[in-house]
């Protein structure tokens, strides 16, 4: 009988040790969901909110870009000169003759075995086609609608890429290019050059040449760390 109690006390134990468990589990188990859920509502507060700081960024750039535009000097040679200066400086729809290059991914099936990273665009064939392009006498120069300036870079960040800080563009990239046309287009099909490398993978290559584009104007900000007005 002595032995038969034991047994019924070590079982009540343990069903008691086990609920304890089972309680435990769970409780914890609900606090790291509760954790983890004020964890995404907290970042999609903060990405709600740089979203916000960055139209009122952008809103202000309007801002002073119409009041410069409202101060334009009334001399015709002083005018001339700010307009000389906004279009060297990115900050004015530029129009002229020049070509259309669209870049895409390749189109063709890998086999097993294949490096899939070499047949998609990276940041580095985009540089070659903008060098080749510049080098060419391009005089402005957008992908994809984002206007290029001497402070402008192209990185990768996964399968796409992020120009001027914070523009984040995916394939097909569509660069425009204002100068001469045919200058412009030999310079990417010569014989050896970046398109005929490219196209070796499957990366597909379209140059058209066109009587008018437009490249608009730089849509950012631009800051100074730096540099200083010389005095």
């Amino acid at each position: 009988m002595k032995l038969k109690y034991y047994q019924w006390m070590f079982a009540v134990i343990g069903l008691v040790l086990g609920l304890m468990l089972a309680f435990q589990f769970r409780f914890t188990k609900e606090i790291q969901r509760i954790e983890s859920v004020q964890r995404v509502q907290e970042l999609s507060t903060e990405v709600s909110q740089m979203k916000n700081d960055h139209e009122a960024l952008q809103t202000q750039v309007n801002t002073l870009r119409a009041e410069l535009d409202s101060a334009t000097p009334q001399s015709p040679d002083l005018k001339d000169e700010l307009e000389k200066a906004k279009a060297e400086a990115g900050v004015s729809d530029l129009s002229g003759p020049g070509v259309e290059v669209t870049l895409n991914d390749s189109n063709i099936i890998l086999r097993p075995g294949q490096n899939p990273n070499l047949y998609v665009l990276h940041d580095e064939d985009l540089l070659k086609v903008l060098n080749e392009i510049n080098a060419a006498g391009a005089e402005a120069v957008s992908i994809n609608g984002q206007r290029l300036l001497a402070t402008t870079e192209v990185r990768c960040t996964g399968p796409t890429i992020v120009l001027n800080k914070s523009k984040r563009l995916a394939p097909p990239y569509v660069i425009t290019a204002i100068g001469n046309p045919d200058t412009l287009e030999n310079s990417l099909k010569m014989k050896g050059g970046v398109a005929e490398d490219l196209q070796v993978w499957g990366i597909q290559v379209s140059v058209k040449k066109l009587a008018q584009v437009t490249v608009p104007a730089y849509s950012g900000g631009i800051k100074f760390e730096y540099a200083k007005a010389a005095g």
